[in-house]
């Protein structure tokens, strides 16, 4: 694949003009494929290989060409998490339409033994965010009491909105069980682009099971948040990528995929 350079975001406003060198990869940075609008109006082909995503993150998540299963990137490794439950290794030919990764590097660590659920792990994690104008990459490893997950079966053409295909997406439950959750947030101008908020992936220490989080109820845990600053994103070539509609306003329809 060419070196990625349709179009370069850099929220800390550098300028395009001084150019993106492929050879030169910054580690602090988050590097990101399509955008969430795109993915919600069934743009489920993208053109990055996950051979190359592999070079701008070792953390991170996202989906799979064809929207096939939940990505989870952890310690260098992708996994697929199938429609079916059963977790696949990602071949680097494989493509991905949507995908966010960064190298995470530990900010702030903090240590819990708390039973939160979904909503207090978001404002336990607000209290310790130093700031809401910046990115968080955030690893919690640990037990979990409960877990809830969902993944997303495969589609075909005419692909159908995201919406739609969640209707019926396969849910898998997890008790006292040890793993880690890969997890970003992002301040709320980054609404269409991605996700405000949390977004929150599984992957059970075994490696064996994991999905997209509904619900949880933590144990012991410790959190680990890499503060970044900068956001790099590239977009798909495609016809149907060109001609979408992306200006509606999709933070409902956003909330009810979530959750």
């Amino acid at each position: 694949m060419k070196c990625i350079d349709r179009i370069l975001l850099i929220v800390c406003l550098i300028s395009p003009l001084y150019g993106y060198s492929c050879s030169k990869v910054k580690r602090d940075i988050l590097f990101q494929t399509s955008t969430i609008n795109a993915l919600l109006e069934g743009i489920y082909d993208g053109d990055v290989t996950f051979g190359e995503l592999r070079k701008y993150g070792d953390f991170g998540l996202g989906t799979l060409n064809g929207l096939d299963g939940e990505l989870v990137v952890l310690d260098g490794k992708f996994y697929q998490v199938r429609s079916d439950g059963i977790v696949n290794p990602v071949d680097s030919s494989m493509k991905t339409p949507f995908a966010v990764v960064t190298f995470h590097e530990a900010d702030k660590t903090v240590m819990a033994n708390k039973s939160l659920n979904l909503e207090q792990l978001e404002g336990y994690l607000d209290s310790i965010l130093p700031s809401q104008n910046i990115f968080y990459a955030i690893r919690i490893d640990g037990t979990f009491r409960y877990i809830k997950v969902r993944s997303v079966p495969r589609q075909e053409r005419p692909y159908p909105r995201l919406v739609d295909v969640v209707k019926n997406q396969p849910t898998f439950e997890f008790y006292d069980m040890k793993g880690t959750i890969v997890a970003f947030w992002l301040p709320e101008y980054i609404n269409g682009i991605n996700i405000p908020g949390y977004h929150f992936h599984f992957l059970t220490e075994d490696k064996q099971s994991g999905g997209h989080i509904l619900s949880v109820i933590t144990g012991d845990i410790r959190i680990q948040i890499d503060y970044t600053s900068e956001i790099h994103m590239v977009l798909p070539g495609s016809k149907e990528f060109s001609s979408v509609d992306l200006t509606k306003e999709k933070q409902k329809e956003l909330e009810s995929v979530e959750k």
